[in-house]
Protein backbone atom coordinates (compact mmCIF):
# COMPACT_ATOMS: atom_id res chain seq x y z
CA UNK A 1 0.00 0.00 0.00
CA UNK A 2 1.45 3.40 -1.11
CA UNK A 3 2.87 5.67 1.91
CA UNK A 4 0.08 8.58 3.04
CA UNK A 5 2.39 11.55 1.78
CA UNK A 6 -0.45 13.94 3.59
CA UNK A 7 -3.22 13.43 6.27
CA UNK A 8 -5.88 11.13 6.02
CA UNK A 9 -8.91 14.50 6.04
CA UNK A 10 -6.72 15.54 3.20
CA UNK A 11 -5.28 18.73 4.35
CA UNK A 12 -1.88 19.02 3.45
CA UNK A 13 0.78 19.25 6.51
CA UNK A 14 2.34 22.66 6.74
CA UNK A 15 6.38 23.78 6.69
CA UNK A 16 6.70 23.57 10.61
CA UNK A 17 4.96 20.17 10.64
CA UNK A 18 7.52 18.70 8.35
CA UNK A 19 10.27 20.51 9.69
CA UNK A 20 9.12 19.04 13.28
CA UNK A 21 8.94 15.57 11.73
CA UNK A 22 12.68 16.11 9.62
CA UNK A 23 13.77 17.14 13.32
CA UNK A 24 12.46 14.43 15.28
CA UNK A 25 14.11 11.86 12.30
CA UNK A 26 17.28 13.72 12.90
CA UNK A 27 17.16 13.10 16.16
CA UNK A 28 16.13 9.54 16.35
CA UNK A 29 19.25 8.60 14.14
CA UNK A 30 22.01 11.08 15.51
CA UNK A 31 20.79 10.19 19.59
CA UNK A 32 22.62 6.90 19.85
CA UNK A 33 25.99 7.99 17.91
CA UNK A 34 26.19 11.27 19.52
CA UNK A 35 25.60 9.88 23.16
CA UNK A 36 27.85 6.97 23.29
CA UNK A 37 30.52 9.11 21.56
CA UNK A 38 30.60 11.75 24.41
CA UNK A 39 30.36 9.09 26.76
CA UNK A 40 33.23 7.37 25.86
CA UNK A 41 31.29 4.45 25.14
CA UNK A 42 30.50 4.23 21.45
CA UNK A 43 32.78 1.37 20.99
CA UNK A 44 31.14 -0.32 23.87
CA UNK A 45 28.01 -0.20 22.75
CA UNK A 46 27.41 0.27 19.11
CA UNK A 47 26.22 -3.35 17.19
CA UNK A 48 28.21 -4.36 14.33
CA UNK A 49 26.00 -5.63 11.80
CA UNK A 50 27.36 -6.28 8.23
CA UNK A 51 27.74 -9.09 5.43
CA UNK A 52 31.37 -8.97 5.93
CA UNK A 53 33.37 -11.06 7.61
CA UNK A 54 36.79 -8.80 7.77
CA UNK A 55 37.58 -8.00 11.30
CA UNK A 56 38.89 -4.57 10.73
CA UNK A 57 35.47 -3.38 9.39
CA UNK A 58 34.72 -3.26 12.97
CA UNK A 59 37.24 -1.31 13.96
CA UNK A 60 36.36 1.38 10.76
CA UNK A 61 32.83 1.40 11.54
CA UNK A 62 32.83 3.47 14.09
CA UNK A 63 34.54 6.45 12.23
CA UNK A 64 31.80 5.60 9.74
CA UNK A 65 28.84 6.56 11.85
CA UNK A 66 30.73 9.62 13.10
CA UNK A 67 31.87 11.08 10.01
CA UNK A 68 28.17 10.37 7.92
CA UNK A 69 26.55 11.27 10.62
CA UNK A 70 27.73 15.05 11.39
CA UNK A 71 28.50 15.28 7.51
CA UNK A 72 24.58 15.44 7.51
CA UNK A 73 23.73 17.25 10.93
CA UNK A 74 26.27 19.58 10.43
CA UNK A 75 24.18 22.52 8.67
CA UNK A 76 21.10 21.45 11.49
CA UNK A 77 24.02 22.62 14.05
CA UNK A 78 25.45 25.19 12.47
CA UNK A 79 22.04 27.59 13.44
CA UNK A 80 23.06 27.30 17.19
CA UNK A 81 20.90 27.22 19.95
CA UNK A 82 18.45 29.37 20.94
CA UNK A 83 15.46 29.54 23.14
CA UNK A 84 12.79 27.61 21.02
CA UNK A 85 12.21 23.79 21.49
CA UNK A 86 14.40 23.16 18.82
CA UNK A 87 17.13 25.50 19.56
CA UNK A 88 17.35 24.10 22.97
CA UNK A 89 17.57 20.58 21.12
CA UNK A 90 20.33 21.53 18.90
CA UNK A 91 22.18 23.08 21.99
CA UNK A 92 22.21 19.46 23.41
CA UNK A 93 23.33 17.89 20.30
CA UNK A 94 25.96 20.39 19.87
CA UNK A 95 27.53 19.79 23.19
CA UNK A 96 27.16 16.13 22.09
CA UNK A 97 29.01 16.42 18.83
CA UNK A 98 31.80 18.64 20.12
CA UNK A 99 32.72 16.38 23.32
CA UNK A 100 32.03 13.58 21.14
CA UNK A 101 34.88 14.49 18.64
CA UNK A 102 37.37 15.41 21.45
CA UNK A 103 37.16 11.53 22.46
CA UNK A 104 37.55 10.61 18.87
CA UNK A 105 41.02 12.13 18.20
CA UNK A 106 41.87 11.90 22.21
CA UNK A 107 44.65 8.36 21.72
CA UNK A 108 43.70 8.46 25.83
CA UNK A 109 40.38 7.60 25.20
CA UNK A 110 38.19 4.18 24.98
CA UNK A 111 36.70 5.86 21.41
CA UNK A 112 39.82 7.08 19.82
CA UNK A 113 38.85 6.31 16.39
CA UNK A 114 40.83 4.95 13.43
CA UNK A 115 42.36 7.32 10.96
CA UNK A 116 45.24 5.35 9.70
CA UNK A 117 46.21 2.94 7.26
CA UNK A 118 45.12 -0.65 9.08
CA UNK A 119 42.46 -0.07 6.27
CA UNK A 120 41.96 2.11 3.43
CA UNK A 121 38.12 2.83 4.81
CA UNK A 122 39.51 5.40 7.35
CA UNK A 123 39.92 8.08 4.25
CA UNK A 124 36.36 7.92 3.27
CA UNK A 125 35.07 8.88 6.54
CA UNK A 126 37.77 10.81 7.72
CA UNK A 127 36.76 13.22 4.73
CA UNK A 128 32.83 13.03 5.17
CA UNK A 129 33.93 13.89 8.58
CA UNK A 130 35.72 16.77 7.24
CA UNK A 131 32.96 17.96 4.78
CA UNK A 132 30.71 18.42 8.02
CA UNK A 133 33.51 20.42 9.97
CA UNK A 134 33.57 22.39 6.66
CA UNK A 135 29.47 22.68 7.01
CA UNK A 136 29.42 23.79 10.96
CA UNK A 137 32.93 25.68 11.35
CA UNK A 138 31.34 27.60 14.16
CA UNK A 139 29.77 25.07 16.20
CA UNK A 140 31.76 22.12 15.31
CA UNK A 141 34.97 23.60 14.58
CA UNK A 142 34.87 26.31 16.44
CA UNK A 143 33.67 24.98 19.91
CA UNK A 144 36.93 22.38 19.89
CA UNK A 145 39.18 23.37 22.45
CA UNK A 146 43.09 23.89 20.91
CA UNK A 147 44.58 20.69 21.49
CA UNK A 148 41.41 18.74 20.12
CA UNK A 149 41.50 21.06 16.75
CA UNK A 150 45.27 20.43 16.43
CA UNK A 151 44.49 16.53 17.42
CA UNK A 152 41.68 16.86 14.60
CA UNK A 153 44.07 18.15 12.10
CA UNK A 154 46.47 15.45 12.91
CA UNK A 155 43.80 12.40 12.47
CA UNK A 156 43.45 14.10 8.92
CA UNK A 157 46.59 14.08 8.17
CA UNK A 158 46.85 10.83 8.65
CA UNK A 159 44.61 9.58 5.62
CA UNK A 160 47.65 11.05 3.58
CA UNK A 161 49.35 7.80 3.48
CA UNK A 162 45.79 6.10 2.29
CA UNK A 163 46.21 6.11 -1.81
CA UNK A 164 42.72 6.54 -3.12
CA UNK A 165 41.19 4.41 -5.49
CA UNK A 166 40.77 6.14 -9.39
CA UNK A 167 37.08 6.60 -9.14
CA UNK A 168 34.79 9.20 -6.52
CA UNK A 169 37.44 7.75 -3.94
CA UNK A 170 39.94 11.12 -5.03
CA UNK A 171 37.37 13.57 -4.14
CA UNK A 172 37.75 11.74 -0.30
CA UNK A 173 41.15 12.98 -0.67
CA UNK A 174 40.26 16.23 -1.94
CA UNK A 175 37.88 17.13 0.83
CA UNK A 176 39.95 16.30 3.65
CA UNK A 177 42.38 18.33 2.17
CA UNK A 178 40.01 21.16 1.65
CA UNK A 179 39.42 21.14 5.76
CA UNK A 180 42.97 21.21 5.89
CA UNK A 181 43.34 24.50 4.07
CA UNK A 182 40.48 26.18 5.41
CA UNK A 183 41.57 25.65 9.21
CA UNK A 184 45.27 25.68 8.66
CA UNK A 185 45.73 27.57 5.70
CA UNK A 186 48.52 24.98 4.20
CA UNK A 187 47.32 21.56 2.20
CA UNK A 188 48.98 19.24 0.28
CA UNK A 189 47.89 20.63 -3.37
CA UNK A 190 48.21 17.31 -5.27
CA UNK A 191 45.66 15.54 -3.22
CA UNK A 192 43.42 18.62 -3.15
CA UNK A 193 43.25 19.53 -6.55
CA UNK A 194 43.67 16.09 -8.29
CA UNK A 195 40.44 14.31 -7.85
CA UNK A 196 38.68 17.71 -9.10
CA UNK A 197 40.83 18.14 -12.15
CA UNK A 198 40.18 14.39 -13.33
CA UNK A 199 36.41 14.42 -12.77
CA UNK A 200 36.45 17.82 -14.65
CA UNK A 201 38.58 16.45 -17.72
CA UNK A 202 37.90 12.89 -17.69
CA UNK A 203 35.08 11.69 -16.05
CA UNK A 204 32.18 13.76 -16.95
CA UNK A 205 29.65 11.61 -19.51
CA UNK A 206 26.99 14.38 -20.35
CA UNK A 207 23.70 16.09 -18.79
CA UNK A 208 24.95 16.70 -15.18
CA UNK A 209 26.43 13.16 -15.02
CA UNK A 210 30.18 11.83 -14.13
CA UNK A 211 31.56 8.23 -14.05
CA UNK A 212 32.74 7.20 -11.04
CA UNK A 213 36.10 7.15 -12.72
CA UNK A 214 36.35 6.13 -16.76
CA UNK A 215 33.29 3.92 -16.22
CA UNK A 216 29.38 5.50 -15.90
CA UNK A 217 27.64 3.05 -13.57
CA UNK A 218 24.21 3.52 -12.65
CA UNK A 219 23.57 4.06 -9.09
CA UNK A 220 23.64 7.22 -6.88
CA UNK A 221 27.40 8.09 -6.10
CA UNK A 222 27.06 11.00 -8.23
CA UNK A 223 24.32 12.17 -5.53
CA UNK A 224 25.94 10.08 -2.50
CA UNK A 225 29.80 11.89 -3.23
CA UNK A 226 30.22 12.92 -6.45
CA UNK A 227 28.44 16.23 -6.83
CA UNK A 228 28.12 17.58 -3.21
CA UNK A 229 32.11 17.15 -2.69
CA UNK A 230 33.05 18.83 -6.23
CA UNK A 231 31.31 21.55 -5.01
CA UNK A 232 32.40 22.06 -1.44
CA UNK A 233 35.69 21.48 -2.38
CA UNK A 234 35.46 24.12 -5.24
CA UNK A 235 33.42 26.28 -3.37
CA UNK A 236 36.96 26.18 -0.39
CA UNK A 237 39.52 26.55 -3.67
CA UNK A 238 37.32 29.81 -4.81
CA UNK A 239 37.53 31.01 -0.94
CA UNK A 240 42.06 30.71 -1.24
CA UNK A 241 41.95 31.98 -4.42
CA UNK A 242 43.11 28.78 -6.70
CA UNK A 243 43.56 28.66 -9.87
CA UNK A 244 41.06 25.49 -10.76
CA UNK A 245 38.18 26.79 -8.55
CA UNK A 246 37.06 28.51 -12.43
CA UNK A 247 35.86 25.38 -12.75
CA UNK A 248 33.08 26.10 -9.82
CA UNK A 249 30.56 27.56 -12.29
CA UNK A 250 30.08 24.92 -14.33
CA UNK A 251 30.11 22.42 -11.53
CA UNK A 252 27.10 24.57 -10.28
CA UNK A 253 25.11 24.12 -13.07
CA UNK A 254 25.90 20.38 -13.25
CA UNK A 255 24.80 19.94 -10.00
CA UNK A 256 21.79 22.13 -10.19
CA UNK A 257 20.72 20.21 -12.96
CA UNK A 258 21.39 16.93 -11.56
CA UNK A 259 19.49 17.99 -8.67
CA UNK A 260 16.47 18.59 -10.96
CA UNK A 261 16.95 14.87 -12.29
CA UNK A 262 17.16 13.25 -8.63
CA UNK A 263 13.36 15.58 -7.65
CA UNK A 264 12.04 13.67 -11.21
CA UNK A 265 12.79 10.37 -9.56
CA UNK A 266 10.75 10.55 -6.81
CA UNK A 267 6.97 9.07 -7.79
CA UNK A 268 3.79 10.36 -6.23
CA UNK A 269 4.08 8.27 -3.48
CA UNK A 270 7.30 9.38 -2.58
CA UNK A 271 9.48 6.32 -3.73
CA UNK A 272 12.02 6.34 -5.97
CA UNK A 273 14.14 3.38 -8.11
CA UNK A 274 16.32 1.06 -5.91
CA UNK A 275 18.73 1.31 -8.37
CA UNK A 276 22.97 0.49 -7.86
CA UNK A 277 24.85 -0.10 -4.83
CA UNK A 278 24.64 1.06 -1.50
CA UNK A 279 20.57 1.60 -1.83
CA UNK A 280 20.83 0.96 1.56
CA UNK A 281 22.21 4.59 2.40
CA UNK A 282 18.24 5.48 2.06
CA UNK A 283 17.71 9.17 1.59
CA UNK A 284 21.13 9.47 1.50
CA UNK A 285 20.10 9.07 -2.03
CA UNK A 286 19.40 12.52 -2.09
CA UNK A 287 22.42 14.28 -0.97
CA UNK A 288 23.00 16.29 -3.57
CA UNK A 289 19.18 17.83 -4.16
CA UNK A 290 19.39 18.39 -0.57
CA UNK A 291 22.41 20.28 -0.97
CA UNK A 292 20.70 22.33 -3.24
CA UNK A 293 18.17 22.97 -1.83
CA UNK A 294 20.81 24.35 1.12
CA UNK A 295 22.86 26.33 -0.89
CA UNK A 296 20.30 27.71 -2.80
CA UNK A 297 21.06 26.12 -6.14
CA UNK A 298 18.19 24.43 -7.24
CA UNK A 299 16.60 25.02 -10.67
CA UNK A 300 14.25 27.81 -11.07
CA UNK A 301 11.51 25.33 -12.11
CA UNK A 302 11.55 23.58 -8.78
CA UNK A 303 10.30 25.42 -6.16
CA UNK A 304 12.26 25.20 -2.57
CA UNK A 305 8.77 23.78 -1.38
CA UNK A 306 8.41 21.00 -3.45
CA UNK A 307 11.41 19.67 -2.93
CA UNK A 308 10.58 19.79 1.11
CA UNK A 309 7.31 17.94 0.12
CA UNK A 310 8.73 15.12 -1.91
CA UNK A 311 11.56 14.60 0.41
CA UNK A 312 9.58 14.07 3.49
CA UNK A 313 7.29 11.64 1.53
CA UNK A 314 10.34 9.80 0.69
CA UNK A 315 11.90 10.11 4.72
CA UNK A 316 8.27 8.94 5.78
CA UNK A 317 8.67 5.62 3.22
CA UNK A 318 11.63 5.04 4.82
CA UNK A 319 11.64 5.56 8.41
CA UNK A 320 8.07 3.74 8.54
CA UNK A 321 9.50 0.12 9.00
CA UNK A 322 9.54 -0.81 12.64
CA UNK A 323 12.36 -2.57 11.77
CA UNK A 324 13.94 0.46 10.48
CA UNK A 325 16.14 0.79 14.12
CA UNK A 326 17.04 -2.21 16.38
CA UNK A 327 15.48 -2.10 20.00
CA UNK A 328 18.58 0.41 21.21
CA UNK A 329 17.44 2.79 18.81
CA UNK A 330 20.49 1.85 16.10
CA UNK A 331 19.49 2.26 12.75
CA UNK A 332 19.14 -1.59 11.00
CA UNK A 333 20.74 -2.16 7.36
CA UNK A 334 17.88 -1.89 4.18
CA UNK A 335 16.25 0.30 2.39
CA UNK A 336 12.55 0.54 3.88
CA UNK A 337 12.81 -1.60 7.16
CA UNK A 338 15.51 -4.43 7.51
CA UNK A 339 16.83 -6.14 4.42
CA UNK A 340 20.47 -6.89 5.01
CA UNK A 341 20.86 -8.62 1.71
CA UNK A 342 20.42 -5.38 -0.46
CA UNK A 343 23.67 -4.48 1.22
CA UNK A 344 26.80 -4.57 -0.30
CA UNK A 345 29.93 -6.29 1.78
CA UNK A 346 31.86 -3.27 2.57
CA UNK A 347 28.39 -2.13 4.20
CA UNK A 348 28.11 -2.16 7.98
CA UNK A 349 26.03 -0.22 10.79
CA UNK A 350 28.31 2.86 10.58
CA UNK A 351 27.90 3.02 7.06
CA UNK A 352 23.91 3.44 6.99
CA UNK A 353 24.24 7.21 8.78
CA UNK A 354 25.30 8.23 5.28
CA UNK A 355 21.39 8.96 5.70
CA UNK A 356 21.58 11.94 7.19
CA UNK A 357 22.70 13.55 4.32
CA UNK A 358 18.99 13.86 3.07
CA UNK A 359 17.88 15.91 5.77
CA UNK A 360 21.10 19.06 4.95
CA UNK A 361 17.98 21.88 4.32
CA UNK A 362 17.35 21.60 8.63
CA UNK A 363 20.56 24.04 7.73
CA UNK A 364 17.91 26.64 6.70
CA UNK A 365 16.37 28.84 9.11
CA UNK A 366 12.35 27.89 9.83
CA UNK A 367 11.32 30.61 8.06
CA UNK A 368 13.39 30.30 4.75
CA UNK A 369 11.02 29.78 2.21
CA UNK A 370 11.60 25.93 2.07
CA UNK A 371 9.61 25.50 5.10
CA UNK A 372 7.62 28.06 5.35
CA UNK A 373 6.04 27.78 2.09
CA UNK A 374 2.96 25.74 1.42
CA UNK A 375 2.20 22.52 1.01
CA UNK A 376 3.70 22.06 -3.08
CA UNK A 377 2.91 18.88 -5.36
CA UNK A 378 6.38 18.01 -6.83
CA UNK A 379 7.05 17.33 -10.62
CA UNK A 380 6.19 13.98 -10.46
CA UNK A 381 2.42 13.95 -8.48
CA UNK A 382 1.77 16.45 -10.96
CA UNK A 383 2.92 15.05 -13.80
CA UNK A 384 0.39 11.56 -12.67
CA UNK A 385 -2.50 13.90 -11.64
CA UNK A 386 -2.21 15.28 -15.72
CA UNK A 387 -0.84 18.47 -14.67
CA UNK A 388 1.27 19.89 -17.79
CA UNK A 389 4.73 19.95 -15.77
CA UNK A 390 6.46 20.91 -19.28
CA UNK A 391 9.39 19.42 -21.09
CA UNK A 392 12.37 17.73 -19.05
CA UNK A 393 15.94 18.94 -21.31
CA UNK A 394 19.35 17.82 -20.83
CA UNK A 395 22.36 20.02 -20.03
CA UNK A 396 24.46 20.94 -22.81
CA UNK A 397 27.88 21.39 -21.43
Amino acid sequence: MACQTTPVNDTPPTGAEDRAFWVNTMANIADPVLTNLANDQLKQNMPFESLSKDTLRMQVSYLEAVGRLLCGMAPWLELGPDNTDEGKLREKYIELAVNGLKNAVNPEAKDYLVFDNRAYQPLVDAAFLAQGLLRAPKQLWGNLDEESKERMITELKRTRVIPPWQNNWLLFASTVEAAILEFTGECDMERLTNGVVRFRDEWYKGDAQYGDGPAFHMDYYNSFVIHPMLTDVLRIMKKHNLEDAAFLPLQLARHTRYAEQLERQISPEGTYPAVGRSIVYRFGAFHALAQAALQGILPQKVTPAQVRCALTAVIRNQTKSKDTFDENGWLRIGFSGSQINMSESYINTGSIYLCSMGLLPLGLPADDPFWSDPFTEWTNLKAWKGIDVGADKALKK
